[in-house]
């Protein structure tokens, strides 16, 4: 079972995606917070990281810069996980460095595959 950290600070939105997540067979390890979102990944090396890009202690940016600047967890996607428009979120998320973009409100339907194909071999990064 894969691991999958999700760095979010609204309770309803890290409440939904948790549930998709662990209905799909993942393991699921929410953080509401930048500085334990980042703690959880080093200690537990996830497949994959959601992160909230408006944290309340820290901006998305600085996350996910702490996140690439640890070699242990270099190979893991990070994908941003933010309500900001669509155009913003995607010029943002290329230039923190993330992986890849999903939009909230997430589409229930299509979150796990979303997820998914963030973690196959052949997934192309921004």
């Amino acid at each position: 079972m894969s691991l999958i950290v999700i760095i979010e600070d609204n309770p309803d939105n890290a409440r939904l995606a948790s549930r998709i997540l662990q209905r799909e067979g993942f393991e699921v390890t929410v953080a509401d917070e930048g500085e334990l979102g980042l703690q959880i990944a080093v200690e537990s090396l996830p497949a994959l990281i959601l992160v909230d890009l408006g944290l309340p202690d820290l901006d998305g940016q600085t996350v996910v810069a702490m996140l690439r600047q640890n070699p242990a967890l270099n190979h893991v996607p990070v994908i941003a996980f933010t309500a900001w428009p669509e155009e913003t979120a995607e010029e943002m998320a290329l230039a923190y460095g993330c992986d890849g973009i999903i939009n909230k409100p997430i589409d229930t339907r299509r979150f796990g595959d979303q997820i998914k194909a963030f973690l196959e071999p052949d997934f192309r990064r921004m």
